[in-house]
Formats: structure tokens, C-alpha cells, sequence
């Protein structure tokens, strides 16, 4: 797959320190990983729909 699009946003430092140690367990690049968990979103969102928002959105609210 041709990759052509670039996508930039701002993401908190806990999260960006999580995505750098599996980043370096998994010996990739964060850029890589973030491609493999967003494709990984993506393809449950399309089976489970707005339910696979809600679940995680309702973990946010009690945590």
C-alpha cells in the first residue's frame, strides 16, 4: 500500500512515553506503530461500530 496521506496531531506525554517503550519492544518506529494500533482501530470500528467508542469512552469516564 502506497503511503501518501501524512497526519499530525498532538497526543499527551503519557501517551507518547507508551507508544516510545512499545516502540522499543517491539524494535519499530513509533510512526510504525502508531500506523498498526490506528489499522487495528479502524478495522474493529468497522466491525463493532460507535460500541467500540463507547466501550473505551465509558472506561474514561469511570477511570
Amino acid at each position: 500500500m502506497k503511503k501518501n496521506a501524512p497526519l499530525a496531531f498532538r497526543i499527551s506525554s503519557e501517551l507518547k512515553k507508551s507508544l516510545e517503550q512499545i516502540a522499543n519492544r517491539e524494535a519499530r518506529s513509533i510512526s510504525q506503530i502508531c500506523e498498526i494500533l490506528l489499522t487495528i482501530g479502524t478495522e474493529v470500528y468497522g466491525k463493532e461500530g460507535s460500541k467500540y467508542l463507547h466501550r473505551y469512552l465509558g472506561q474514561q469516564k469511570e477511570g
